[in-house]
Order: C-alpha cells, then structure tokens, then sequence
C-alpha cells in the first residue's frame, strides 16, 4: 500500500485522492481547508470507503475488532497522526487529525474512533515520555505493531476522574499495581495501557500515570460488554492484581497524571467530536439519495416542504459543528488559554447536535431507518456514546461554565 511517511508533505495523498462527498454543496467538508488538508482528507475518505465502509455492518455484527484493518491504516500514516517523525509519526497539527478522523468515521465510527484513542496514547508518551520511552513504545505504535488502551475510568468513578482508587504501591526499582479501570476499549485486544493510578494522597494531585505492557503477569480482564454501539471494538474491565510495574515506565513525574489525563483528554474530545461530524455527514449524505430516489404521493419525498427544510436544519447543524471543532483544534494547536473551555464547547454542541442530525435522518428513512441493513441505524447507535465518553455532556456544561464565571 502507498506510504504516506515516503512522500513530501504536498503530495502526501494526491494518489488517493479520488473521492469527493457531497462536493460543492454548502456542507462539504472540504470548504476552508488548504491544498494539503484536502488531500489528507481524501486519502482518509478513500480508505473509509474502501476499507471500513464495505465492513462495517458484519463487523458490528459479528462484533470483529478488525485489527488488521486497523493495522493497515498505519500504512498511511494513521497510527502516529500527532508524534513526532523521529518515532514513526506525521507531526500533524490537531486541526488536520480532525479532518482525518471525520472522513475516517464516514466508513466506520467505531473502527475510527479506536483509532482516535490509539494516537492519544501514543501522543501522550511522545509529549511526556523520556527519549527511552518514546523509542521503546511510540515506533511501534505508530506503526501499529503495537496497539494501545487508554485506562482512566473506573467502576466506582467516572466524571469525578480524580476520585480513582487503582493504586501503584512503590517498592524498590518497582511500582505494584492492584485495582480495576472499566470501560475500557480495546482492553484484552491491546498490547499496551497508559493507566492512572494513585502513588500519593486522595485528590489529583496523588495521581501518576504508568505505562504498563499487557503481557505482564497479574493482568486480566472482565466479560466483554454488551452494548447498544461501538460492537466492533471490545469494552470491558481490567483487574491488576499485584503487577509489578518497572519505575522506568513512570510517565511523567509523581502527581502529574492527571494533568496528563486532562491534557490526553482535550485532544480526545476533539477526536470525538470529529468522528460525531463524520456519523453526521454521512447519513446527510444517505438521506439526500434516500429522500431523491424514495417516492410518495407521485413525487419524490425531497419535493415536500418538511423534507427540505429537515434537510437543511440538518446541513446547518452539521457546517455549524464542522466550525466550532475546527477552532477548538487550532486553539489547541495554538495552547491559547481558552483551548480547554473550547474543546469542551466543541464536544458538548457536536456530539449533541449531530446526534439529533443521525436521529432525523433514520426518522427521514422511515421503516426502513430501523432495519439493520440499512447503515444509518448503525451511525445512529455508534455516535450515541459519544455524548458520555471522553466527558459528559453533563461534564462539558461545567468546563465552558467555569470558564466563563472565572473572568468575574
């Protein structure tokens, strides 16, 4: 497959760039990118299309983890989107991973959305790791020889991330780990965690992060979950009892994890919020065609009034979120002060928002939305944990909220 990692920057994926969505019309996505971010976008289209889209519905059946598929998104550079190319990465800025994520989700939400998780980790090791670190893990997991999990939430603490009782206990040239971290994706399909744990005192400032490889002894993990969406991505609990953890493999300082926590999770709303964009625009997309070529009372059902004014709230909803997500990506990129306040606001209005766009188009289908052979279903359920994960809605009210009061 083509290599994105052996070609200059302008012609990175001018090879694959031979797909367009819905392309001159005011909701195409391409609208404000710049030569290059159009043909990253097209080359993570075209894989979508080529790749996730035509496997998406078995996947979510069979509930396959497609590791070689995701594995073979590495040929194009996907594994290492925001790390450094001394270790395998692009050194992309945040506003082009997003561009990314967004066509990658319109093959496959939740194929795109481990995706997102894999390169937080992995920016988070290239960002706060030490120069042995970064060689010994962020290579690999750019290249996807390695995939990783991301272990902060547990059974007993969710939104009060800082409440976490998973403990690494310091003996000697080693940490002991005993505790469990819930939801976890990818967990028992993964080679590597970032896990946060507490080595001081209750509060935030107790917690550390580890780097803990998989294979370790005193490692297990809970039945796998049964969820409404994101099938083909395992979900499940993991148990450390007793693991004995190298002190080389302390990420960061003592105490400074859940700044690290906080600071994966910043870029991680953008992720998600990019993959809620591409759910949003592929349905749009589905429901054009479906709505042209669906007939009722002798006329197309885009002839009625209401169809066309749905449509165009739809559209509205989707350029308006596309805007916020972007300038929450380049706020971040630029760490302006506002960048957290602005991730969370990108997050809350995307995922909320264009969730509400899935649930039109499916009710635009009719009967035939509900039926599992037709794909918008699927976007439906995939995009509904993403008003949850990575921080609440709920959540992302008080961060735009404490930044506002902050100023009086």
């Amino acid at each position: 497959m083509f290599c994105l990692r052996s070609c200059s920057r302008s012609s990175l994926f001018k090879l694959l760039s031979n797909s367009r969505s819905i392309s001159s019309s005011c909701v195409d996505p391409n609208v404000g990118l710049t030569t290059d971010e159009i043909e990253y976008r097209d080359a993570a289209l075209n894989f979508a299309k080529t790749e996730l889209a035509p496997n998406m519905q078995t996947w979510d059946l069979t509930e396959e983890f497609p590791v070689d598929t995701i594995k073979r998104s590495a040929d194009l550079g996907f594994g290492g989107l925001f790390v450094s190319p001394d270790y395998g990465g692009l050194s992309l800025p945040r506003h082009d991973g997003s561009v990314i994520f967004e066509a990658l989700s319109q093959g496959c939400v939740t194929t795109a959305s481990y995706i997102t998780i894999h390169n937080m980790v992995n920016a988070m090791i290239d960002t706060f790791g030490t120069e042995a670190q970064k060689e010994k893990y962020c290579t690999d997991l750019s290249s996807m020889e390695k995939l990783a999990s991301y272990c902060l939430t547990e059974p007993g603490s969710g939104s009060d991330a800082a409440a976490l009782v998973t403990n690494a206990r310091k003996e000697g040239s080693k940490y002991i780990v005993n505790g469990s971290k819930a939801f976890i994706s990818g967990a028992g399909a993964t080679d590597l965690l970032v896990v946060m744990t507490r080595t001081g005192g209750k509060g935030p400032k107790g917690v550390s992060a580890l780097i803990i490889d998989t294979d370790t002894p005193g490692i297990s993990y809970g039945q796998k979950e049964k969820k409404i969406g994101w099938n083909n991505q395992p979900t499940c609990v993991v148990n450390f009892d007793d693991v004995e953890v190298p002190c080389e493999n302390l990420l960061g300082a003592e105490g400074q994890g859940f700044n690290l926590a906080m600071h994966g999770l910043n870029g991680g709303r953008i992720n998600i919020a990019s993959c809620s964009l591409g759910a949003a625009q592929q349905c749009l997309e589905d429901v054009v065609q479906y709505t042209h070529d669906r007939k009722a009372f002798n006329q197309p059902l885009n002839a009625n009034q209401h169809v066309q004014f749905k449509l165009a709230e739809m559209a509205t909803e989707i350029t308006t979120a596309r805007l916020i997500v972007r300038q929450a990506a380049r706020s971040l990129d630029a760490k302006e002060p506002n960048a957290v306040a602005l991730c969370a606001m990108c997050k809350l209005y995307a995922t909320e928002r264009l969730f509400k766009v899935c649930d039109d188009a499916l009710q635009l289908h009719g009967g035939y939305g509900y039926l599992k052979s037709y794909p918008v279903q699927q976007f439906w359920r995939d995009s509904r944990v993403h008003r949850i994960l990575e921080g609440t809605s709920e959540v992302m009210h008080m961060l735009v909220a404490r930044d506002l009061l902050k100023h009086l």
